[in-house]
């Protein structure tokens, strides 16, 4: 800030003038304080000369400004309207995710794909968008091209320039990943001694097939086309790699193809593979029981045989971990003592077995809090197929296994024994035992010679995979896919595994406080109202954003943050060399 005197016939004015920039650009200033004209500071300068006087103004506020401890005074007018087609409103919680982005220096990735194919339009101004967008305003295209503009940093791109650029990230995909891999191990621990593989589907709002567009399986059960999306997370919950196929395709029979690239690509030939019973086939089995692999997977109890399953149902010669005691678990409940006592707790047995000419150890658990859980949901489902009964709203077409309608049966003669004339619905009480008899048991099978309170531990971690598709459906939207080429489709889930990889890293820098939802929507809202003297917030205060400006280096929550101190902060987010979000060993991103 400088001083500069106006003079005019009758008197001489003095103002505090401050640099700043048109929105062309170019450098223009603009007045930050009128100080008074001569005869006003006369009266308050105390001896001093009106220039002495108001030159200590201008010193006094600088150093004020240096010390970050600048007082402003915004003048509005009541009469005055504002400007048309100006925008006064930005989002600012994008700041966060950009400090992630350039720390894993997906940047420099945008760079490397840039000078292969020397296009025009910046990669990574439009693939940042893409990502920022799909976390804090998920939609399509269309609508991340326009709600970008919210960000302060407005984007340099035209619309088609990012249809242009989903063919080239979908050319790149498996390099970005690989990529993307080797530039996280430079700022944060990668456990990949134990990784975790999981499919699900998309659906389309379309009904043509074609290419990754086809009829299969519906998670949801929609009777839309789907493309299917495998994803593997390392043993932190930081997801490592994806694949994408068709929506007929077997999901059995894509991850040793993944594998096969994660040995390849990350140069990683040590780990153990967990997975979940659907992905478990023999072959996979098999194929991770070689090398330096290793599988833990989970077993449905019932597809065991009969001998197995007799013995994983008994209720004698259950363990405690840290205890050699053996545990009858008919008399968990026998009152409310024994039942209050082992409550939380979890039971296993085990035993090798040789299934498919495959050595394995089946590992068994019976958790009271599980089988209460099992037993709710059942409960909740009996009651849906008792209202259908009683108000014959219900069509017993065929049902999968988790569906109500399997506890509602047709019978052809009435209670007396008597032939009715129609089919009458009951509940099947015969159907409801049967799955009772599994409640509270969870098998597991492994080839690790380990013991098995260690290996319950792992495979108890595979709800993080599970979270993570879910946060991509319902956080990030990513479904239904609007897209209809394929490059296209690879190029759409390839922006929402680098947003799922950046937010489960913004998850782990807040150790976990927060849930995901509360992020994104703390993100979402962080806005801030543009005046001439700088950004105004218009969020709310919280323990979330405390604790991200905490962990940032930086903060935003000033009463006001001045244009030059707003500069600056976008400038460090990029400079790896500025306090880091990421740190290897940070307690932050391990489990």
């Amino acid at each position: 800030m400088r001083l500069k005197v106006n003079k005019s016939k009758n008197s001489v004015n003095y103002y505090v003038i401050t640099d700043t920039k048109t929105k062309a650009g170019k450098r223009s200033t603009k007045i930050f304080k009128k100080l008074g004209n001569e005869q006003e500071i006369l009266k308050i300068s105390n001896g001093l000369s009106p220039l002495e006087w108001a030159k200590k103004q201008v010193e006094e506020l600088n150093k004020q400004e240096e010390e970050n401890n600048l007082k402003i005074i915004i003048e509005k007018s009541t009469s005055k309207i504002i400007d048309k087609n100006t925008q006064n409103l930005f989002n600012i919680g994008y700041i966060f995710l950009e400090k992630l982005y350039y720390e894993l220096e997906i940047d420099k990735i945008c760079k490397k794909i840039s000078d292969k194919y020397k296009f025009e339009y910046d990669l990574n101004s439009i693939l940042s968008r893409l990502l920022y967008g799909r976390i804090i305003y998920p939609g399509s295209k269309l609508a991340t091209y326009n709600l970008s503009k919210n960000f302060i940093e407005q984007p340099n791109f035209e619309l088609q320039h990012i249809y242009r650029a989903l063919e080239v990230i979908a050319k790149e995909n498996e390099s970005i990943q690989a990529l993307l891999y080797k530039n996280s191990l430079k700022v944060s621990d990668r456990n990949t001694g134990i990784i975790y593989y999981d499919c699900t589907n998309y659906f389309f709002e379309i009904e043509q097939e074609e290419g990754l567009k086809q009829y299969g399986p519906s998670k949801e059960h929609r009777p839309n086309p789907i493309a299917q999306m495998g994803l593997f997370m390392d043993g932190n919950g930081i997801p490592l790699c994806f694949n994408v196929t068709a929506g007929n395709t077997n999901e059995q029979t894509t991850l040793t193809p993944t594998e096969q690239k994660i040995i390849d690509d990350f140069k990683l030939s040590k780990f153990i593979v967990c997975t979940d019973a659907g992905l478990a086939s023999a072959a996979n089995r098999k194929f991770n029981s070689q090398a330096d692999r290793a599988f833990i997977t989970t077993q449905s109890i019932k597809k065991l045989k009969k001998h197995l399953k007799d013995w994983a149902l008994s209720p004698t010669d259950w363990k405690l971990s840290g205890s050699s005691k053996t545990y009858d678990i008919s008399k968990l409940e026998e009152n409310e003592e024994t039942k209050e006592k082992y409550k939380n707790k979890v039971f296993y047995k085990s035993r090798w077995i040789n299934e498919n000419g495959l050595e394995q150890m089946l590992i068994v658990t019976y958790s009271l809090k599980y089988k209460n859980y099992q037993r709710n949901i059942r409960n909740a489902q009996i009651e849906r197929a008792q209202k259908a009964i009683e108000t014959n709203d219900i069509k017993l077409e065929k049902c999968n296994q988790n569906d109500y309608k399997r506890f509602v049966k047709k019978t052809s003669v009435t209670k007396d024994g008597e032939v009715a004339e129609e089919k009458i619905l009951t509940i099947d009480t015969d159907q409801i035992k049967k799955e009772e008899q599994y409640d509270g048991f969870y098998g597991v099978c492994t080839n690790l010679d380990d013991e098995p309170e260690e290996i319950i531990k792992v495979n108890q971690r595979r709800w993080e995979i599970e979270e993570s598709f879910r946060i991509m459906k319902s956080e990030f939207k990513a479904r239904p896919v609007y897209l209809s080429r394929d490059d296209r489709i690879t190029a759409h889930f390839t922006t929402c595994f680098l947003s799922l990889v950046i937010h489960r890293y913004l998850e782990k820098v807040l150790m976990g406080k927060f849930t995901s939802s509360e992020i994104i929507d703390c993100l979402r809202n962080m806005n801030m109202i543009k005046e001439d003297a700088g950004y105004i917030p218009a969020y709310t205060r919280t323990d979330l954003t405390d604790a991200i400006h905490d962990k940032s280096g930086f903060r935003t929550d000033y009463e006001i943050v001045p244009e030059k101190n707003m500069k600056k902060i976008l400038t460090d987010v990029k400079n790896k060399k500025s306090h880091a979000f990421l740190s290897k060993n940070q307690k932050g991103c391990k489990s």
